[in-house]
């Protein structure tokens, strides 16, 4: 059908003049155009550099973190706020209901910032003819992290570490008690979202910081201005040294050795004759695989019935 159309009746012959639609649309699989590749079809630097992005399934993020704490074998929650004050809640209220395991948890949880530490390689001039050569001679930490947490309104985040403190002196007689007594280890996680695990948020690079105490516990300034704004408790460690949890092969490459009791860390497999192929896949032809993979598990008749969750073999 033509978009404009016009015609006259001469004798016995109809003429008729039009603008006919477009066609481009008639075969699409045939359109010569799809078959160019993306890009100027030339190698660029902005090429290169996106095909890196990809192949490390997209950068880092700041925001996407977790710690873990360990604090020493003789920390014990104890009593902590049990006596009854005539200006609190009952006690039970305060640290009953949270028994040490669910703190160490809520410690983690709440720490909203921290900094992932340094490690320096010391040097020496070194100088016999010629320009003078930085030997290597030792290597070093930074020997402190500054982590800050979210505070509730029992403040529990900073009771915890007070509690740590107390395994490093004695209030009574102002004794220092043994190093081993008071020292533990955190670790810091930085995470990333996997497909295949629903996007969930997976550890992708983990370092374990040792003989960890907590050296200061920071003040907390209050003002009848901040309406809207939540407690920040400022918590500054020191640590001996650190270790990385995640080395193993990045490509097929050795990029170091774990050391010590540490948690494995693996890739994630898809099961099935269709999931190890995509495995062996570009991860940005995985994406697209899983998805179609996925899409034919909830369409089958027993998908449909259970929501993807059972499935024919192979899938």
């Amino acid at each position: 059908m033509a978009i404009l159309r016009g015609g006259r009746r001469i004798g016995n012959f109809d003429i008729r003049l039009g603008f006919p639609r477009d066609r481009s649309l008639e075969n699409v699989t045939g359109d010569p155009r799809l078959k160019r590749a993306p890009g100027s079809g030339k190698e660029s630097t902005i090429g290169r550099f996106i095909a890196n992005v990809n192949q490390g399934e997209g950068l880092a993020r700041p925001n996407r973190f977790i710690c873990i704490f360990n604090p020493p074998e003789k920390y014990k929650l104890g009593d902590v706020g049990r006596e009854q004050t005539s200006w609190g809640p009952p006690p039970y209220q305060r640290f009953e209901s949270y028994n040490q395991s669910d703190l160490k948890r809520n410690i983690g949880m709440m720490c909203n910032k921290v900094t992932m530490p340094s490690r320096d390689i010391n040097t020496v001039a070194h100088q016999m003819y010629g320009p003078r050569r930085e030997m290597p001679y030792s290597y070093s930490f930074s020997g402190n992290i500054e982590m800050t947490f979210y505070g509730d309104k029992f403040l529990r985040q900073r009771v915890f570490f007070e509690e740590w403190q107390k395994l490093i002196y004695d209030l009574g007689s102002h004794d220092m008690n043994f190093y081993d007594d008071y020292v533990g280890s955190v670790d810091i996680m930085q995470l990333g979202a996997f497909e295949s695990n629903d996007d969930r948020d997976r550890v992708t690079y983990a370092v374990r910081l040792y003989e960890v105490y907590p050296a200061t516990i920071g003040s907390i300034e209050y003002d009848y201005g901040a309406n809207d704004q939540g407690v920040g408790i400022p918590i500054t460690f020191n640590f001996r040294s650190w270790y990385n949890l995640s080395s193993g092969e990045l490509n097929k490459a050795t990029i170091g050795s774990e050391f010590g009791d540490v948690p494995t860390i693996k890739e994630s497999k898809d099961f099935g004759l269709f999931g190890g192929i995509l495995n062996k896949l570009p991860p940005e032809l995985q994406r697209a695989g899983r998805d179609v993979i996925n899409q034919v598990k909830r369409s089958v008749p027993i998908g449909r019935v259970t929501g993807g969750r059972v499935f024919p073999p192979f899938m």
